[in-house]
């Protein structure tokens, strides 16, 4: 939240009206105490005239025992050298030029960090200060950011050293003994080089996936999509890989509505769900295309396809953090990104996704695209 300084003399021909100070909150309708962030304002005097709910709740501080003290009393920060920041920063003293203190973390009495960071409201520019506020922050979001790319490295680390580690033996070893390996041997090697560099890509790929979800930056190529040409496509895949024909069954009912969506992104969707299907389920993967509501508002069509299996299924108290990064079932490998990126792809397209439990017992995957056509098309 910015706060605005008051008019300074002859302002009153200006066209513009003065900005409202933080006193002047009650008289915009604005409750302090609805605020997210913590909203701390000291008056001229540096009395704390000021003290919402979000700001108890960081500091541990009520608002009975902050108001009316001095901000340095019902406020004592340090920097994280032990300096007492007010004292360092001193905003009634300091510079009379000086009309903000940027965002920087802070520790509270108990060595707890907040993210602080502080407006001076003057009445003239230099003139002396008529307001102090300050907004806190907790740091935890902040920490489970940090937390989540520093997993994030450690599980990119992990599973690249051990295809590159393959790939470097393999290659070293055929450099330096090409002669003394029969063509099968050979053969044999440069085969797991290039599944290991397949993998490599894989990961590579997740990654970049990832990075265009958290940024918004997935962009999504629409093209008429035939969805059960795409699922039929994949159960051959499988069949070709040496899964039994039989333990698949696609039902779709028609007539389903034309889908105008991402084919390779759909593929993507596809494939990591029939996959997980396949290596952790159990039983008949059972594959069901329908046409469905739009998860769009205005919109009346969409088509969902619902992906389940036979298995164990997933445990009740896991089921609100599948789609989440890094989650791995009982069974799973892998690097715990692909339902992470399965979610992003399909609310990339206006979709949803849900995760449910199989009338076999398994599994169930459900997601519903809208079949919206492109906008040029409409």
């Amino acid at each position: 939240m910015s706060v605005g300084t008051s008019s300074a003399p002859g302002a009153e021909r200006t066209a513009r009206p003065p900005a409202p100070r933080p006193g002047d909150l009650a008289e915009l309708g604005i409750d302090p105490d609805q605020l997210p962030d913590g909203l701390v304002v000291a008056d001229e005097h540096g009395r704390v005239v000021c003290f919402n709910a979000a700001a108890a709740r960081i500091t541990a501080v009520p608002a009975g025992r902050a108001l009316g003290r001095p901000l340095e009393t019902a406020l004592p920060l340090e920097d994280l050298e032990g300096r007492r920041w007010w004292q360092l920063t001193d905003p009634y003293g300091g510079l009379a030029i000086r009309v903000r203190q940027p965002e920087r973390n802070l520790l509270l009495p108990g060595g707890r960090e907040v993210l602080v960071s502080a407006r001076y409201v003057r009445a003239e520019p230099a003139g002396p200060v008529r307001r102090v506020v300050v907004t806190l922050r907790d740091t935890e979001a902040r920490r489970r950011t940090e937390r989540s790319h520093a997993e994030l490295i450690a599980t990119v680390a992990h599973e690249l050293r051990s295809p590159l580690t393959s790939v470097k033996g393999f290659t070293a070893t055929l450099l330096a003994k090409w002669e003394r390996f029969t063509d099968d041997q050979k053969r044999l090697m440069l085969e797991t080089v290039d599944a290991d560099a397949d993998r490599v890509t894989r990961l590579i790929a997740e990654l970049l996936d990832i990075s265009r979800i958290d940024s918004g930056r997935l962009e999504v190529r629409r093209q008429p999509v035939d969805i059960g040409a795409a699922v039929g496509r994949h159960i051959q895949a499988h069949v070709a890989a040496g899964q039994q024909a039989d333990r698949f069954l696609l039902r779709v009912q028609r007539p389903l509505p034309d889908l105008w969506a991402d084919p390779d992104k759909v593929d993507q969707v596809l494939g990591n769900l029939l996959e997980n299907a396949v290596r952790h389920g159990e039983g008949t993967v059972t594959i069901d295309i329908t046409p469905s509501a739009s998860p769009r508002e205005r919109e009346d069509a969409g088509t969902s396809v619902t992906v389940s299996d036979e298995g164990p299924g997933i445990p009740e108290e896991s089921m609100n953090r599948v789609f989440t990064r890094f989650w791995r079932g009982s069974k799973r490998g892998g690097t715990g990104l692909g339902l992470y990126i399965v979610k992003g792809i399909v609310e990339a397209h206006g979709g949803t996704i849900t995760v449910g439990r199989a009338p076999g017992g398994g599994a169930q995957f459900r997601f519903t695209l809208p079949v919206a056509a492109p906008a040029y098309l409409t």
